[in-house]
């Protein structure tokens, strides 16, 4: 990959020599991050740096500080203004650092070169505690994932324990949460108005210590300490942090942590069209800061040529940090300015005419509201497909088809893919306020699967076992089986030979080794030799990683298996590989001690008929083969 290494003063500086020649002496903010500097819009430093910029700020950006020598990255810009800004990156730092099993990843994707340790384990604390160390009268505002997801108490899957607000740890003065233009605009105006930061109590989407007390109607959890002596505390408090998180005019949130009162402002509602479209349509040069030398980051290449058309999701899956961070309702760009982005994408000079994502968090959701959003505005589900889907939704895919359409139709665009996930279950829903809808639906199913697949179109059915998918609140498995016959009717069709490319989730909770016995059975008779596959990481502030954590549902109280070892994990995921020759002689054995011969004949008929004949012998002579699970 190769981009043109622009003028440094095209991009937010990020050494002295880079302010100097933008005549500045001084920064009003400073951000530290975690991620190489890459100033694009899917990336959060350089949207929030733009933002304020707009606003009128001098923005500087320290990516990727040294925190190992004498701090001098920490010190090259001298003391901002306002304040300091600190984000880990676009990933929480142990999801970037580490797998499922707790094993150091080899690379960085968010690091020129792709290399590895170019950040510390959570960077929100250590670049703070060293900013407050060297200028200790400064105020730091931490945002982005980690401190978003680290909100309030939470279980660390990799200290396999219940850490504290990482307000609490990191010693900021104020966390801000989501997605931050408002929060962080609205923030400087007034410091620069004269505000001290400790009176700024009560700014939407932040964190912050407080002395007042609650009113009435704001929500007091247990406390950290108490959570810590019972799980299901833990587990109670998550249901009312993830209810307010997804109602468009949520409660204030308390918790006491260490002695003190750490006050959870709501979100703001959702960005109106204009104001997304103002974040997008920012003077971004769309490529990594000069100073990598056109090094290959591979983040940045992954979504170079790509659009974001909208923000939020309203699927509510249970393993999914989406809606904690971007709220549950659709903000969506006007249709001119994606257009515009294109535009800008076509200019590129690495740009061969394909747009790799016209996509989303969920691919399909773009322009989708409510028919009637006064309910909307009164609903606390977290999920609008779940259960089933929400009658007060309008799936109706029309914009949607325009948008390729229009986009398809610009000079220079060959080809535009969606390579974001696509919700299958919200184009196949049954619409039953409008009976046009539900044509418009399948043909936009069709458009997708004739004229946007890169060959092999991904989607997540995540598991097979209907206990496991309600657990995951994700749709039966025998929705993706009807999407299946579809798909590959359309390829008939046109006369095409494309992939469906499933994803799919092992040890999520609820789900068995038995479970998972079954989705290798169910995925052969299918034809499918799974490829996209991962065992369940529990990430903060999500429904499955409390279950995990606590044993319990947070809805329900009912008590759920999760397997947690090790051993138990392996045992799952091994499934997924069940075509491997060197899995077969285990999985064999496994299948038999589960009293499924059933499963054997389906997966190993070879297999199950050498056992039979062995069984048949074994029997004449007085001997068991096998014995049953107790």
């Amino acid at each position: 990959m190769t981009f043109p290494l622009l003028d440094r003063k095209l991009f937010l500086p990020t050494s002295k020599e880079e302010m100097e020649r933008l005549g500045w002496d001084y920064a009003d903010i400073i951000i530290f991050s975690g991620d190489a500097y890459v100033d694009h819009p899917s990336f959060g430093a350089a949207v929030i740096g733009r933002v304020l910029q707009a606003a009128g700020y001098r923005v500087a950006i320290v990516p990727q500080p040294n925190w190992r020598d004498d701090l001098r990255d920490f010190r090259k810009l001298g003391k901002p203004r306002l304040f300091f800004g600190v984000s880990a990156g676009a990933m929480d730092s142990m999801v970037n650092h580490y797998t499922a099993n707790r094993r150091l990843r080899q690379d960085d994707a968010y690091t020129a070169g792709g290399r590895h340790g170019m950040r510390p384990d959570y960077p929100t604390i250590v670049y703070t505690k060293i900013i407050k160390s060297i200028y200790p009268d400064m105020p730091v505002i931490v945002g982005g994932i980690e401190a978003s997801l680290r909100r309030v108490a939470h279980y660390d899957y990799w200290q396999d324990k219940l850490l504290p607000s990482i307000l609490s740890d990191c010693g900021a003065d104020m966390i801000s949460y989501g997605m931050g233009e408002r929060t962080i605009v609205e923030l400087a105006r007034r410091l620069d108005n004269g505000d001290d930061i400790s009176q700024i109590q009560d700014l939407p989407q932040t964190v912050v210590f407080s002395e007042s007390k609650p009113d009435d109607d704001d929500i007091i959890l247990h406390s950290y300490e108490e959570c810590l002596k019972n799980k299901k505390w833990q587990s109670e408090n998550f249901r009312y942090v993830e209810v307010e998180s997804n109602k468009f005019h949520g409660r204030t949130i308390w918790q006491s942590t260490r002695g003190k009162m750490i006050k959870i402002n709501p979100m703001y509602p959702p960005m109106q069209q204009h104001e997304i479209d103002a974040s997008f349509d920012l003077p971004y040069t769309r490529v990594p800061h000069p100073r990598y030398k056109g090094k290959r980051i591979p983040a940045y290449e992954m979504i170079r040529h790509s659009i974001n058309m909208h923000r939020g999701c309203f699927g509510g899956c249970a393993f999914c940090t989406i809606s904690a961070h971007q709220g549950k309702f659709i903000a969506s760009r006007s249709k001119q300015s994606i257009l515009n982005e294109v535009k800008a994408v076509c200019a590129m000079s690495d740009f061969k005419g394909y747009i790799s994502d016209l996509g989303g968090p969920s691919a399909n959701m773009y322009g989708m509201r409510g028919y009637d959003t006064d309910i909307c505005e009164k609903c606390a589900r977290p999920s609008c497909l779940h259960p089933k889907p929400c009658p007060n939704l309008n799936n109706d895919h029309t914009s949607i088809l325009d948008i390729y359409r229009s986009v398809d139709s610009l000079p220079g665009i060959k080809k535009s893919f969606i390579g974001s996930g696509v919700r299958y279950d919200l184009a196949m829903a049954h619409n039953k306020k409008n009976g046009k809808i539900n044509q418009i639906n399948r043909n936009y199913i069709e458009e997708l699967i004739a004229n946007h697949v890169s060959g092999r179109l991904k989607v997540a059915p995540e598991h097979t076992s209907d206990n496991v998918l309600h657990c995951m609140r994700k749709p039966s498995f025998s929705l993706f089986i009807n999407f299946k016959k579809i798909f590959e009717e359309v390829n008939k069709k046109y006369g095409l030979r494309q992939q469906l490319i499933p994803y799919f989730i092992s040890s999520h909770p609820n789900c068995t080794e038995e479970d998972m016995a079954e989705l290798a059975a169910i995925t052969k008779d299918l034809d499918f030799q799974l490829e996209q596959v991962q065992d369940f990481t529990p990430t903060p502030m999500t429904v499955a990683t409390e279950i995990y954590y606590s044993g319990y549902h947070p809805y329900t109280g009912e008590r759920i298996f999760t397997a947690k070892s090790k051993e138990e994990k392996n045992a799952q995921c091994q499934f997924f590989f069940w075509y491997k020759p060197e899995n077969r002689q285990q999985l064999v054995s496994e299948l038999y001690r589960m009293n499924r011969p059933d499963l054997v004949k389906r997966l190993f008929p070879q297999n199950f008929h050498e056992r039979r004949n062995q069984s048949a012998y074994s029997n004449k002579s007085g001997k068991k083969t096998f014995r049953k699970n107790k």
